[in-house]
């Protein structure tokens, strides 16, 4: 492994621009730990004569949003013929789009909260406070707004009365042009971090959510004793089980690579519903996919190690 060098691709022009780079770094510090050779790189205009110029063995995408997720950067490293951890090019789109995510995964036969999906478009031609109403009747109180498309809970807010509605719906259109407005549900929040091992898929164990506000927020996220974690989640063998089940069954429909983490709640009868996934996870101090990696017994740098070895045998 030592002869290996790996780009790690961080950072970017998205609102998750800091988010990024805190992972790119920490995931950089652990491959080299596991003696790699590793490059840090933005993706900017010295990107494409980087990857000519010095071409990696391998690149990793340690981007959240945009770019780095919705299949732009994937598709750059595709016609370059870089090898890459991660979810290739037409299946990020897939995963990117929340409603797409949520159809396939409904029509799979999994629990998933009701929801509306609406350009911003929508809410001008037909009038804000007759689609507002009109919402609240579909989906009844509380609900959860969120950009349509993007990471990191950025724009997104819990709506318990109507008259909160509007001033939700503006912060969320500042982040997306369309809003999905979704059923939410009260119960526990758990993320499972589904990793490729030798050809199988593995669920490594969920991680259980617990913001001290109720809502995990991009500031419940990210700011350090805002949320408490359990790792493993403090679930029956069944509903782990269940849990289990449903990362690895999104990360086969979704068409997704090599490590994906899917965000679930648990409600209070006991049903699993899917929420979203994501195909570049955080890897900072507070996301939750390093706390499953430790949970499992393994490192961050073991794990990313293992899956640099086998995509540059995938090619």
């Amino acid at each position: 492994m030592a002869e290996r060098t790996v780009a790690v691709l961080a950072g970017g022009l998205s609102h998750e621009r800091d988010v990024s780079l805190r992972s790119g770094r920490r995931l950089s510090a652990a491959l080299r730990s596991e003696g790699l050779h590793v490059e840090e790189w933005d993706t900017d205009a010295s990107l494409l004569p980087r990857l000519r110029g010095q071409r990696p063995d391998a690149a990793i995408v340690a981007l959240h949003g945009g770019e780095g997720e919705n299949g732009s950067i994937q598709a750059v490293l595709e016609m370059l013929g870089v090898p890459f951890v991660g979810t290739g090019a037409h299946a990020c789109r897939r995963a990117w789009d929340k409603p797409t995510a949520k159809a396939e995964i409904a029509e799979a036969g999994y629990a998933t909260p009701d929801w509306v999906v609406l350009p911003h478009s929508t809410f001008r031609e037909l009038g804000a406070q007759a689609m507002l109403d009109a919402i609240v009747e579909c989906l009844g109180l509380p609900l959860i707004l969120k950009p349509d498309q993007g990471g990191s809970a950025l724009g997104t807010q819990v709506v318990r009365d109507a008259a909160e509605l509007s001033t939700a719906m503006v912060g969320c259109f500042a982040y997306a042009d369309a809003v999905l407005a979704e059923r939410f549900i009260e119960g526990v929040e758990v993320a499972v971090t589904v990793v490729e091992r030798d050809g199988e898929l593995e669920a490594l164990p969920p991680v259980e959510i617990v913001p001290e506000n109720g809502v995990y927020d991009y500031t419940s996220r990210y700011t350090a004793g805002l949320t408490d974690f359990f790792a493993p989640a403090r679930l029956s063998d069944e509903t782990a089980a269940g849990v289990a089940e449903l990362g690895i069954s999104a990360h086969k429909l979704l068409g997704l690579r090599d490590i994906s983490r899917t965000d679930a709640m648990i409600d209070s009868e006991g049903t699993v519903h899917f929420l979203e996934v994501n195909i570049s996870p955080g890897l900072t101090e507070t996301s939750t996919v390093p706390m499953a990696i430790e949970a499992s017994g393994r490192t961050l740098g073991s794990i990313y190690s293992d899956l640099v070895e086998h995509v540059t045998k995938r090619g």
